[in-house]
């Protein structure tokens, strides 16, 4: 299971860089702002998902694979819905901002994981 989170964590960077030079070089200013916001944390959060995955081959326990799972999903629901919305002006609602709580919660447990004895 750990490498699918760093598996996923590189293929959420590659899509942060092809998505930061559509938007550098093919957006309007305003809404390549906005793109470039969902770059940012797509590209913190792979760097999340990755370090998960190696952490996890290092500890056992399921809560560092939580985190994955959340880093993963909220990526997918915050920067979707960022991306959606720069490049389509449309809105899915509360599925961004609950990426974006599922983003924090991944780091709380990546840090518990961290500390705690395999769980």
């Amino acid at each position: 299971m750990s490498r699918i989170w760093m598996a996923l964590g590189a293929l959420s960077g590659l899509v942060a860089v092809a998505m930061a030079a559509w938007a550098s070089h093919g957006l309007a200013p305003e809404r390549a702002t906005l793109a470039m916001t969902g770059v940012q944390l797509q590209a913190w959060h792979a760097l999340a998902l990755f370090g998960t995955g190696l952490l996890a081959e290092r500890r056992q326990g399921r809560v560092l694979h939580v985190a994955g799972f959340c880093f993963a999903l909220g990526s997918l629901c915050f920067c979707g819905g960022v991306y959606l919305r720069a490049l389509a002006d449309v809105s899915i609602g509360l599925v961004t901002p609950i990426g974006g709580m599922l983003m924090l919660l991944g780091w709380a447990l990546l840090a518990l994981g961290a500390v705690l004895p395999g769980r």
